[in-house]
């Protein structure tokens, strides 16, 4: 298992449950929907991340007869479920108790206790933040602003929780405005809009993260950096005259399927093709370790002797 990934998850996992646990206490006492939407929030992060656990395990499983290419697949099926969640658990439940807030208003009771919860709640989401944005520079290509690494990474599990906890900060912030401008003005409708601006920005990151995963799950090429880096190492080996197609697939965040179309030298024997594409396995996941199976087609050299004419003199109707 990814080390870097089961610490990013794990440490979501428990800053959420404390935040859950915290916030339904509050919401049951403050009567804010704001508050009951974030406690909402903060229950389907937790599910999320012991669904991201499950599937972490469950990529780990070796090859079998039934899946000859392993499980690596599994991680992004979980990560898939977990948007859906995110998605109607999370955003539906906040939308409509945000609704449900304007056609039946109530005051919001004990407000300090919002704040106080709000802030230390903003305290965990940060430190649990820190973790996964950590995990996500180290692989983080260079060049890319935020949201185009997030599209770019192959780890859908960091991605996951970093999207999550992005979240999470914006919808407190966005708590804590509504439920101060309840407090300020008397006016209970802010309480309730901020409880739908919650469930919009959760519908919004739900979507960006089905769209992402839909992507890996039905086969996405490894980058453009990597097939680059693959198609030098075989072109720059001896006795290999041209590099034809070149095909990736990302079976999981480290492990890519590679199989590629490869011309020889024509003086080469049978037994020295075969021990170069060897050596040319190795080469490649040297290129790029994370590269998994690997499959060679070998074709003779584009310097074979032109073909013999046909011969003349056959009337042209005739079968052979």
């Amino acid at each position: 298992m990814k080390s870097g990934s089961k610490k990013v998850v794990v440490a979501a996992l428990l800053a959420n449950a404390a935040i859950a646990t915290l916030k339904f206490v509050v919401a049951a006492l403050t009567l804010s929907s704001a508050m009951l939407a974030e406690a909402v929030h903060s229950v389907a992060d937790t599910g999320n991340q012991i669904l991201l656990l499950i599937g972490l395990k469950r990529s780990q499983k070796s090859p079998d007869d039934t899946h000859p290419f392993g499980y690596g697949l599994e991680q992004y099926f979980w990560s898939f479920v977990v948007a859906l969640m995110l998605f109607f658990v999370g955003a539906v439940v906040s939308v409509y108790e945000g609704v449900e807030k304007i056609l039946e208003p109530h005051a919001i009771e004990r407000a300090w206790l919002v704040f106080v919860i709000l802030g230390a709640s903003i305290v965990l989401e940060t430190m649990s933040f820190r973790v996964a944005f950590r995990e996500f520079k180290r692989h983080r290509p260079a060049g890319l602003g935020f949201l185009a690494a997030i599209r770019a990474t192959k780890d859908a599990s960091v991605a996951v929780v970093l999207l999550e906890d992005t979240a999470a900060l914006l919808g407190l912030l966005l708590a804590f405005v509504g439920v101060g401008l309840a407090v300020i003005t008397g006016q209970m409708v802010f309480d309730a809009l901020a409880s739908i601006a919650i469930g919009l920005l959760l519908a919004g990151v739900a979507f960006l993260l089905a769209a992402e995963t839909r992507e890996l799950l039905i086969g996405e090429s490894a980058s453009r950096a990597d097939v680059a880096r693959i198609r030098k190492a075989v072109a720059a080996y001896p006795g290999v005259t041209a590099v034809g197609k070149l095909l990736t697939m990302h079976l999981g965040p480290n492990s890519i399927l590679v199989g590629i179309n490869v011309d020889f030298e024509n003086t080469l024997t049978a037994a020295q093709v075969e021990q170069i594409i060897e050596q040319l396995e190795v080469k490649i996941r040297e290129a790029v370790p994370g590269v998994g199976k690997i499959f060679i087609e070998a074709n003779p050299g584009h310097s074979r002797p032109a073909p013999a004419p046909e011969p003349r003199g056959e009337p042209s109707g005739v079968n052979r």
